[in-house]
């Protein structure tokens, strides 16, 4: 989040639901929330976006199973109203604002044996078998909630060209999670941490050239969230906060300075790994991630001169270090895919 001359975040209650269309072609609504078990080592994401201008939502449904399987779904169901966020089967609920959420699902979820097979969707879909899911979590803030909506000094949301915009409105929270996963005769309860975001206004995923996004959880007293982001022009943006007590024993977010990351990568230059480091007001920390399980996705948009954008997402449950803590969360690496390859591909 950018926050230049005259820029300030605003956040209310109220925008924990739904917000007015704007008059761009790629408005976008949508909510992500995740959760890791740490005694079972399993968890999910899942997300609706809203996309009424473009006639359709987004749902994505992703579980990482105990024994390395992955069951995943993504649906576009036509829609043109930003009433709810409730499409192909996935429904968020506002049960209090920033204090209770609830997620369900109810449909099918595609489980892998070989998650990489989703590097083919076409093919992973029709050779790996749908399983009917239920899903029902209550995810329970355990910080405060951190960003907000970019507004100018008079309190009017920023202007920005949708060509360059991807979460002028957008806020973060860690979380705890109870709840049940049920696929097919395969019955886990749910009893974890994980984090949640809630954008909106413009956006394509192809305004970013490459992006790692890391939220994790070691306990209720001791999360991050770290964000390297840079632009195609080539700027870049290192934000996020670290959850922990302070001095007098209070919980809260400290900012996150600087950070850098160097990654670990497979053969199809996916990373499985991380050495982070960062830095806030307070001290530095060292992180070491490993991924558990990961599973590529891709988004793809054709501009109106012909020209082919390929976005490759890989999402990974991963185990981190830090101060003599295990924690779980994800290892999120979006990148532009050039020639074959990742345009981050030195971070």
């Amino acid at each position: 989040m950018d926050l230049g001359n005259n820029t300030n975040i605003r956040l209310n209650p109220h925008d924990e639901y739904m917000h007015p269309i704007e008059d761009v072609s790629n408005f976008n609504e949508s909510m992500y929330i995740n959760c890791f078990d740490h005694e079972t080592k399993m968890g999910g994401w899942f997300r609706v976006g809203n996309r009424p201008n473009e006639g359709h939502a987004e749902m994505s449904c992703c579980v990482y199973l105990p024994d390395g399987r992955v069951g995943f779904m993504f649906q576009r169901p036509t829609l043109t109203h930003n009433e709810a966020l409730d499409s192909g089967g996935m429904k968020f609920s506002v049960i209090s604002p920033f204090k209770h959420l609830r997620v369900t699902y109810e449909g099918e979820l595609c489980v892998l044996n070989t998650p990489q097979d989703m590097d083919n969707p076409k093919q992973a879909f029709s050779a790996n078998p749908k399983v009917n899911t239920k899903i029902s979590i209550d995810f329970f803030n355990i910080a405060p909630v951190y960003g907000g909506e970019m507004v100018d000094d008079n309190g009017k949301p920023i202007e920005e060209a949708p060509e360059e915009s991807f979460a002028r409105a957008h806020y973060e929270q860690h979380m705890k999670a109870e709840g049940v996963i049920q696929i097919g005769a395969e019955h886990y309860p749910i009893n974890g941490l994980g984090m949640r975001d809630h954008s909106w206004g413009p956006r394509y995923w192809q305004n970013l050239y490459w992006y790692r996004w890391l939220p994790m959880c070691f306990s209720e007293d001791f999360a991050m969230n770290i964000s390297v982001v840079t632009m195609a022009t080539g700027k870049q943006y290192v934000w996020g906060m670290v959850l922990r007590m302070d001095e007098y024993g209070d919980k809260d977010y400290v900012l996150i300075e600087d950070a850098t990351i160097t990654s670990t990568l497979d053969a199809q230059n996916q990373a499985i790994g991380q050495e982070i480091w960062l830095k806030t007001h307070e001290r530095e920390y060292t992180v070491s991630g490993k991924s558990l399980s990961l599973i590529p996705l891709r988004n793809r948009r054709t501009l109106p001169d012909g020209n082919f954008l390929n976005t490759r997402i890989t999402e990974a449950m991963s185990v981190f270090h830090c101060d003599g803590q295990q924690g779980y969360g994800m290892s999120e690496y979006l990148d532009q895919m050039v020639d074959g390859k990742p345009v981050g591909i030195t971070c």
